[in-house]
């Protein structure tokens, strides 16, 4: 469903609404969502979760897949990974979400974007700042993850920052062998080469990845692009 405003500005609106007017919230709520066209909040909310890309998209997503992200600066690639974690929780999951981009503060901002709240997922949202993300370290972090659990990796090019870490593509390898023998799915957000012209072609390929050194991309099952006007999935040969 198409709505006049992302959803944690209309709840935002809605918080407004209800001091002004000084009526509860729900009603604040409810009288927002029916300007959208919906009898009420909660109606407004399941079609709104029903129709994210994100919750299309992890139904195609099986154990042992790796999701390449991919899109220039601020097109919604790492929200687009952080919607996926909450599918995953959604079935009682556990989701991790390794970055060197976002502060904790940041991530829980993120939530809201979402129109969500971090608190509500306790220990199944498991987040980690660290300077030291590499494939080793996100394995061993991840040691004891059961099968189904979903890792955000923010973001692929990340793992190749420092010499004392070894190639990217041995990286992605273990990481792949890691998803595959234990049934997780990893999703790597992906930076986009600045020569990628979105005038020649509306959604990046693989071979607009972003790399500094030699990485096979066919490891990645699945990819997902995005621009300013959609998304486009696509299951790798």
């Amino acid at each position: 469903m198409k709505l006049s405003a992302p959803i944690y500005h209309l709840k935002r609106k809605a918080k407004a609404l209800s001091r002004q007017q000084s009526i509860p919230l729900n009603a604040a709520l409810d009288r927002i969502a029916r300007g959208e066209g919906c009898e009420s909040w909660s109606l407004l909310a399941a079609r709104h979760a029903a129709a994210s890309p994100a919750s299309e998209l992890y139904q195609q997503l099986k154990p042992g897949d790796l999701l390449l992200i991919g899109a220039r600066p601020g097109l919604g690639k790492t929200l687009m990974a952080l919607e996926l974690a909450i599918e995953a929780m959604k079935t009682g999951s556990r989701a991790f979400f390794f970055t060197l981009e976002y502060t904790q503060a940041q991530i829980a901002d993120q939530f809201l974007r979402l129109g969500t709240e971090l608190c509500r997922y306790g220990d199944r949202f498991v987040s980690d700042c660290s300077d030291g993300i590499s494939a080793d370290y996100v394995i061993k972090a991840a040691e004891d993850a059961a099968p189904g659990t979903l890792i955000v990796i923010d973001y692929l090019q990340l793992l190749d920052l420092r010499r004392s870490t070894p190639p990217l593509d041995l990286q992605v390898s273990a990481l792949q062998s890691f998803a595959r023998s234990r049934g997780l799915v990893i999703v790597f957000v992906s930076q986009i080469s600045r020569s990628y012209d979105p005038q020649g072609k509306p959604f990046p390929t693989l071979e607009d990845v972003r790399l500094a050194n030699p990485l096979d991309l066919a490891a990645f099952d699945k990819t997902c692009f995005l621009n300013e006007s959609g998304v486009r999935f696509q299951a790798n040969a």
